[in-house]
């Protein structure tokens, strides 16, 4: 049989095959030098401090240009004027700079003024929605890193437009993270920077906002943003208030103490289910308190939520009085010790109340909670004379001011007659 011979396949002659458009732009050259040259020269032509003509102009080269690719070097031109290289130095020293930059804004500069120039970033996001993910998640933590860099308005113009940009939704407070590295904290850079970043976000929003932002960007712990040998409480505290934040300092000492209530509510519960004396479970707390202080009223308030929690409340409706009372007369020894004073015992009763206020299956019984609390010497009948008169909270105010009327009476009584006898 003759051996049969290859056919060669048909080909076609003439004919160019065109790669795909994301095949092409996956292997083109990485050129930011070629793009900040086009960037420049789109924004030549425009006005000094027309930042509406500025916003237009890189809006339009978003139609040639390819933004997303060169993110990182578009917010580098924007911000400081020129592409940066690792490190934070200048790619070129001697070579132009930005027509338009954050930089280029003049010393001293206004709050008015750089607003001017967030809002160029704002039009531009608008636009080019997919610009906002690298600018919080790349470019902003970046340029953070290079803030030692910098001269002192350098640093506060751009501290000034992140707490802005977090403020009007454009960044995330994540992209704070990078100030907690050691080459910034040691020198008090970091916390300078985090100071004019949030003085520039309360000028726009309350700190209850702040709080929410703080919260969403993962930023825990402040203290984290000063040199380690002054990662204090006092010293967070005067920092705050001396830079005229005093809301920060407030917020900060109020998330502090909730840890340690909840850290003594941890505490208690283990205790108890230990079935510890009462003596060790003072013990326990005492200790939690010295490491991290916490207001004498607030700490007989997280005493009483801590133990009334761990109550089993699964008795028949007839029974629950009687069941608190046994429960309160129990308690009782581990509370007394931290009744120091009128102060801490009319918190302690404001704290009866509004539990008993809120579980009303014990709302009935908050008179002889009180008579209780008065017989095992945790409150005194001036505590409770003050409470009545003028410290007792809103929450069911009338129906327990009501219902201690007869106990109060009789103190009063008592008061009265061992005046007289003396």
């Amino acid at each position: 049989m003759s051996q049969q011979q290859a056919v060669p396949k048909p080909s076609l002659q003439g004919v160019r095959i065109k790669a795909r458009k994301g095949a092409v732009k996956a292997h083109a050259k990485h050129e930011p030098t070629v793009f900040r040259d086009q960037v420049y020269k789109h924004l030549e032509a425009t006005p000094p401090g027309d930042y509406d003509a500025v916003a237009n102009k890189l809006i339009q080269a978003g139609s040639t240009l390819e933004l997303l690719k060169y993110s990182d070097a578009l917010f580098d031109i924007l911000f400081v004027g020129g592409l940066l290289q690792p490190g934070g130095s200048y790619l070129d020293e001697v070579g132009p700079t930005s027509p338009f930059s954050l930089f280029q804004i003049k010393d001293p500069a206004s709050v008015e003024e750089i607003k001017k120039f967030v809002e160029v970033l704002n039009k531009l996001i608008r636009r080019y929605k997919y610009l906002q993910k690298p600018l919080e998640e790349n470019s902003l933590p970046t340029l953070l890193q290079y803030a030692n860099k910098w001269q002192d308005g350098q640093r506060d113009k751009f501290s000034v437009a992140i707490g802005l940009l977090i403020a009007q939704g454009l960044a995330n407070a994540a992209c704070l993270q990078s100030l907690t590295k050691d080459h910034l904290v040691k020198n008090d850079i970091a916390v300078n920077v985090l100071t004019a970043i949030l003085r520039a976000y309360l000028a726009e929003l309350s700190m209850e906002h702040l709080a929410g932002a703080l919260k969403k960007g993962g930023i825990k712990d402040l203290l984290a943003f000063f040199p380690p040998n002054r990662r204090t409480a006092p010293v967070l505290d005067a920092h705050f208030r001396g830079a005229g934040l005093p809301q920060v300092a407030d917020w900060w000492t109020r998330k502090q103490n909730a840890l340690i209530r909840e850290e003594i509510g941890k505490s208690i519960k283990e205790a108890l289910d230990r079935e510890d004396q009462s003596a060790d479970v003072v013990t326990a707390v005492r200790a939690i308190v010295e490491e991290r202080p916490l207001p004498e009223s607030e700490l007989v308030s997280s005493l009483w939520q801590g133990l009334i929690a761990q109550v089993d409340w699964s008795a028949r409706p007839d029974q629950i009085e009687g069941l608190a009372l046994r429960e309160v007369s129990r308690f009782a020894p581990i509370i007394e010790p931290f009744c120091t004073g009128p102060k801490t015992e009319v918190a302690l009763i404001n704290a009866v109340q509004v539990y008993c206020y809120e579980d009303t299956r014990i709302m009935k019984a908050f008179p002889q909670i009180l008579k209780v609390l008065y017989n095992k010497d945790c409150v005194s009948d001036q505590a409770i004379i003050y409470w009545y008169q003028k410290g007792s909270k809103p929450q069911g105010r009338q129906h327990f001011l009501k219902a201690t009327e007869a106990l109060v009476k009789f103190l009063q009584e008592q008061e009265e007659s061992e005046e007289e006898e003396e």
